[in-house]
C-alpha cells in the first residue's frame, strides 16, 4: 500500500502554515512535507509535528531570493559560500524534525555564464552536500522541473537527473520523480519508474493538466499507485497539487489508501 505524505505549501492554503498541520492529521495523514521550513522557528514545527503525531519527510534546501524569481543557486557561480551555508542550515532544521532527505533545487542559470562552468559548479555544489548529508545520516535529491512551468530551469527530464548522478558518483545523491512534471516532459511514467526505481527516493504526484488532485485528468494513477506496489517502492508519495476546489473535498481520492 503506498504511502503519502501531505505537501502543507500546497494543500490546506485555506488556514494559516502552522494549523496545516493538524487538517492533515484530522484527514488521515501521518507525514507531512513542503517547500521551505526556514520562515519557521525550529521548536513550533517541531512542535506541531510531535502534537498530531506527524513525520517530516522531505524539505528543499534554501533556494535563494524565491520572490525575486530565484529557484535555486546550485547553479550560480559566486554563490557557493551561501550554498555551503544553506546545506548547515538545512541540516539544523532536519536533525530537529527528524527528516532524512532534503531536496535540492538546482535554479535557473545565469544566462552570461557558460553551460560548462554551469554544469561544473552544479556537479561541486551537489558533490558537496551530498557528502555533507551523508555524514548526518541525511539523503539529498534532485527533482527535475518542466520547462512549462519553469523555462529556465537546469534539470528538464529524468534522463538529464541520472546523467548528472552518474557524473558525480556519490551513492548519497537520487532521483526525486514528480509525476506531474515528468507526464508533460516525457511521459512514458510507468516504464521510467521500473527503469529508475533503485535511484528513486520519492515520489510526488498532481495530474496534468491542471496541476491538480489525482482523477482531474489524463494521469492514471491508480495504476500508477498499483504498478508501485509491484515494484517494491517502499517510500513515501508527496500530494504536491494545487486544489481544484477545497482540499478536503478533493480528498475523496486517497481515503482508501489513508484508512
Amino acid at each position: 500500500m503506498p504511502k503519502f505524505s501531505a505537501n502543507l505549501s500546497m494543500l490546506f492554503t485555506e488556514v494559516d502554515f502552522m494549523q496545516r498541520f493538524r487538517r492533515a492529521k484530522e484527514q488521515g495523514f501521518s507525514a507531512v512535507e513542503y517547500m521551505f521550513p526556514y520562515d519557521y522557528p525550529i521548536a513550533a514545527l517541531r512542535s506541531e509535528l510531535e502534537a498530531h503525531r506527524l513525520s517530516q519527510v522531505l524539505f528543499n534546501l534554501p533556494a535563494g531570493d524565491w520572490a525575486a524569481g530565484e529557484r535555486g543557486i546550485a547553479c550560480l557561480p559566486g554563490r557557493e559560500a551561501e550554498f555551503r551555508d544553506g546545506v548547515g542550515c538545512a541540516i539544523e532544521y532536519a536533525q530537529a524534525l527528524g527528516c532524512d532527505r532534503i531536496n535540492c533545487l538546482i535554479g535557473n542559470p545565469d544566462p552570461a555564464v557558460g553551460r560548462h562552468a554551469t554544469d561544473e559548479r552544479v556537479k561541486e555544489n551537489l558533490s558537496y552536500a551530498a557528502d555533507t548529508l551523508a555524514r548526518q545520516n541525511i539523503r539529498l535529491l534532485i527533482e527535475p522541473i518542466n520547462r512549462y512551468d519553469m523555462p529556465q530551469f537546469y534539470l528538464q527530464t529524468s534522463r538529464q537527473a541520472i546523467e548528472l548522478i552518474d557524473a558525480i558518483g556519490s551513492p548519497n545523491l537520487y532521483l526525486q520523480y514528480d509525476l506531474y512534471h515528468m507526464q508533460r516532459m516525457e511521459g512514458e511514467l510507468t516504464q521510467t519508474l521500473e527503469r529508475l526505481l533503485a535511484k528513486i527516493d520519492h515520489i510526488q504526484v498532481a495530474d496534468n493538466p491542471g496541476r491538480h488532485e489525482p482523477g482531474t485528468g489524463e494521469i492514471n494513477c491508480e495504476f500508477i499507485f498499483a504498478q508501485l506496489d509491484r515494484m517494491g517502492y517502499r517510500g513515501w508519495i508527496g500530494c504536491e497539487y494545487k486544489p481544484l476546489t477545497t482540499t478536503e473535498s478533493g480528498l475523496s481520492w486517497i481515503k482508501k489508501y489513508l484508512s
